[in-house]
């Protein structure tokens, strides 16, 4: 059985650092793209991470730049969470600029499904933005897209709101549009990325994992989604984890929409488990996670980027 073909679409971002090489090191996934859009740092900085990261893993995909702003809203970044560059911490080599497309992100993302043999799956780990314009401009290539498993939203609190999540959040208008789509959606939110924890106890393991588990201890240590003490929260990790071991996750098949008007909840992403909007589900929501499982999985993921 031949891999499985992926597009990335990103903002790197320290956990997307370690979701990405765990999807280019994987023997059951082909990443056929990588776009990038601005959200936990502009545009330009994602962009140039995802080239630096190519650089550093020595895999050559090619990269595409998406949009530098939100469909509606101001961009609203989380420098304060992955540092002004997005991955401060580590010495990475020169970018590879070779590997950047003249095309933008929505005609590469195109030209990519069309011409694949198979139904492409999209792996979101960042605004929704390029997705939303992807499916605006070219809605045909809806067909062609076997899933898409994105990590944002969430079935309880947020991270950005008190109700919404950094990703959904920071596009919610894209955000809908995407969840109505159409396309089958897996969700892998905060409530899953919650509990997705780098234990104090396998930090140090990292440093024997090669120059990739190295890389990530030196992230981790500018990385504020959690602490060495307390945990450190792989969010992205969870949609890559999805695609490679789905049974680490408890799943419910669902109805998911973005709020848009709240005036204290625009972003929220209501997850209709109990039925009371009368819909057809529309997404798979991931509800939980086998916790030592995940941190087994993670290490040796982590283990095989060589």
């Amino acid at each position: 059985m031949g891999k499985r073909p992926i597009i990335i679409d990103t903002d790197p971002g320290i956990d997307d650092a370690l979701a990405i090489a765990i999807a280019l090191f994987s023997e059951e996934l082909e990443v056929k793209l990588i776009t990038t859009v601005a959200g936990n740092v502009s545009l330009d900085k994602v962009t140039n991470n995802a080239l630096r990261l190519l650089a550093f893993f020595g895999k050559d995909v090619p990269v595409a730049a998406g949009a530098a702003q939100p469909l509606i809203c101001e961009l609203v970044d989380a420098s304060n969470v992955h540092g002004a560059s997005g991955m401060e911490g580590f010495d990475f080599p020169e970018p590879k600029k070779e590997l950047l497309l003249k095309e933008n992100a929505v005609n590469a993302m195109y030209r990519v499904i069309m011409e694949s043999e198979e139904p492409i799956t999209l792996m979101p780990i960042a605004p929704l933005t390029n997705i939303a314009l992807l499916f605006a401009v070219y809605p045909q290539v809806k067909e062609k897209i076997r899933e898409i498993v994105l990590m944002g939203g969430s079935a309880s609190r947020g991270n950005k709101g008190v109700m919404s999540e950094f990703n959904i959040a920071t596009d919610p208008e894209a955000a809908k549009m995407v969840f109505l789509s159409g396309v089958p959606i897996v969700m892998a939110g905060l409530d899953v990325g919650w509990k997705a924890l780098v234990m104090p106890e396998d930090t140090e393991k990292l440093l024997g994992l090669g120059e990739v588990g190295k890389m990530a201890h030196c992230l981790f240590k500018k990385y504020r989604g959690g602490t060495f003490k307390t945990g450190l929260k792989m969010y992205d990790s969870c949609a890559v984890a999805y695609l490679l071991c789905p049974e680490l996750f408890t799943v419910e098949e669902t109805y998911v929409d973005v709020e848009l008007a709240g005036t204290m909840t625009a972003g929220c992403t209501l997850v209709d488990l109990k039925g009371y909007l009368k819909k057809e589900p529309n997404a798979k929501v991931c509800m939980d996670i086998d916790q030592e499982k995940f941190r087994t999985w993670f290490l040796e993921a982590l283990g095989k980027c060589r």
